[in-house]
């Protein structure tokens, strides 16, 4: 096994993450898997004795990132990981005047300081093995979408940090990618519903937030198996751009963030997201 690739993948359990998990197995890999549910990550052990290893871990927990470390420089040969694949993320879709103090730090905690942290601690393993560190992220971070302010904030912080880092990492022979995605297939999802409190306490807006948050499923978003073969081949490519594109949409929202005013991209945004029938209800409840 010393000539085995190892990889850790966060958020392993469903989604991206479990695909990622099961694929880079398949190509030979030992995988560490970690996540907070570590049984559903069970069939995956069984699947591939020996190169699906299940780690149970909360990446908004330093203290649980600091043990991981611990258990790696035991079991790692060589003191090399070939792939630190940051893939856990939190959802949060509400209006920016509804997020609680708890949601906002958990999206953070989990979307922003758990890959830092991860990285500030593993990358010594990377750099000895001349590895690749990726991110997911979103076209969240490029387009902050309505009801998504907090999430946006998020991705676009962790954008950033990839490409501090990609430039830091050079030196060392470490890649650093990070994977702007568009629509994906995958579970994540956030269901709490608007505060019978909120300014946006009505039917229009709720129906404005359902269909935010049905914004994937209700576009075409791209199988997790085929996103997860795309990102794999740029992972395993001698190319070393700090930024590729993947899922539905991702591409078209590159080009519409970096060219189009922004003033005629809300409109845009406006239009897709159905928000004329709960401004104009929000504005004639204002005038009574």
């Amino acid at each position: 096994m010393s000539n085995t690739k190892i990889a850790l993948v966060t958020g392993a359990s469903s989604g991206i993450g479990y695909e990622l998990t099961k694929q880079l197995a398949q190509k030979g890999y030992k995988v560490y898997a970690a996540a907070r549910r570590i049984d559903r990550m069970k069939p995956l052990e069984t699947e591939f004795p020996g190169l699906v290893v299940a780690v149970k871990l909360d990446v908004s927990e330093p203290k649980e990132i600091a043990a991981l470390k611990d258990r790696l420089q035991t079991e790692l040969p060589s003191q090399k990981l070939d792939i630190l694949y940051n893939n856990a993320g939190q959802s949060c879709t509400s209006p920016a005047s509804d997020v609680s103090n708890e949601v906002m730090e958990m999206a953070f905690k989990v979307n922003v300081f758990g890959p830092i942290n991860l990285c500030r601690e593993l990358l010594p393993f990377v750099i000895n093995a001349r590895g690749t560190v990726v991110f997911t992220g979103s076209i969240a971070g490029l387009i902050s979408f309505p009801f998504g302010s907090v999430y946006s904030a998020t991705k676009g912080a962790i954008h950033s940090y990839a490409s501090g880092l990609h430039i830091e990492m050079k030196p060392f022979g470490v890649r650093v990618l990070n994977v702007v995605t568009g629509g994906v297939a995958t579970e994540i999802a956030d269901k709490r519903p608007i505060p019978a409190d909120s300014i946006y306490s009505i039917p229009e807006a709720a129906d404005a937030l359902q269909y935010r948050r049905d914004m994937v499923k209700s576009n075409k978003p791209m199988n997790a198996a085929v996103y997860v073969s795309q990102v794999l081949k740029d992972v395993a490519s001698s190319r070393d751009p700090v930024e590729v594109y993947h899922g539905t949409f991702s591409t078209i929202a590159y080009y519409l963030a970096k060219f189009m005013p922004y003033w005629l991209l809300e409109k845009v945004l406006e239009h897709k997201f159905k928000l004329s029938g709960m401004t104009k209800a929000l504005q004639k409840s204002k005038r009574q």
